[in-house]
């Protein structure tokens, strides 16, 4: 692993942009693997094919240990609401490994273009700070595992968590963004365990990955990049209480435009 020493200041950047805008590390981690893992190449074990396949799954892998103290402190300030996260729960286990699973099976260009899709949308949101307006109630359970199927297939498939699809969806239901965004976050833990297992299982189907690759998953990269950004997150959680972070949301913005570019541009 030539490139070992990459994976710390990766995490330590992105656990600070998460803390500081309240964003998930995946939008910024997956073009991140995606250079880093094709830097090392095919003399490393990385196969072209599977690159995004790995990205995605790496990123994805993260969010568990990033986002289980955050749950913690938005669980004890009674910041998160269970019946909501218990009623997607159901949906959120199916859809997850189910898009895991089809990921699998689609070859990495397209793959990356639908992710660099998602980050144009996501930095739109950002840039024009778009939030619904709350127009009606939360739909029973049987509605709230349906929103679950589709937010955690489309989640898995970014490896950005579910934050950009729940919290305008609970705000549209009149749910107080605060507490919509803590149960974002309890929500988003299932939901990346469960993608985890189902990038296991499809890279466990998919041929020679790097040594220590567990199915699409790089542990080496996975550890080295999720401890530093633990340690780091709170520190960008202070630094938003000292800094424009309207104007820090907009530069963050143009610089997702400019890695969805990249992104594209690498593709031909």
């Amino acid at each position: 692993m030539e490139l070992w020493w990459i994976y710390p200041l990766i995490g330590a950047f992105v656990g600070v942009m998460a803390g500081l805008l309240g964003v998930g590390g995946g939008m910024i981690l997956v073009p991140i693997f995606l250079h880093v893992f094709g830097a090392q190449g095919p003399a490393a074990g990385f196969p072209a094919e599977h690159l995004m396949h790995m990205a995605l799954a790496t990123s994805m892998a993260t969010i568990p240990f990033t986002s289980a103290a955050s749950v913690r402190a938005h669980s004890t300030r009674g910041g998160v609401d269970w019946q909501i996260v218990l009623g997607m729960l159901p949906g959120l286990a199916i859809g997850a490994v189910a898009a895991t699973l089809l990921a699998g099976q689609i070859p990495g260009r397209p793959l990356a273009m639908f992710f660099a899709a998602f980050i144009f949308y996501a930095a739109t949101s950002m840039f024009f700070d778009l939030k619904p307006k709350g127009t009606r109630a939360l739909p029973g359970r049987a509605g709230l595992a349906g929103v679950g199927v589709l937010v955690s297939f489309l989640a898995a498939f970014l490896a950005a968590g579910a934050a950009f699809m729940t919290i305008p969806f609970m705000t549209w239901c009149n749910v107080p963004l605060k507490r919509a965004v803590g149960t974002a976050a309890a929500i988003g833990f299932p939901l990346a365990l469960a993608a985890s297992v189902g990038y296991v299982i499809s890279g466990l189907r998919a041929g020679p990955l790097p040594e220590g690759s567990l199915g699409f998953i790089y542990l080496p990269g996975l550890i080295l990049v999720a401890l530093p950004s633990i340690a780091t997150a709170p520190l960008g959680a202070r630094m938003s209480h000292r800094m424009p972070v309207r104007a820090l949301r907009i530069v963050f913005a143009l610089m997702l435009y400019g890695i969805a570019l990249r992104m594209l541009t690498s593709l031909w």
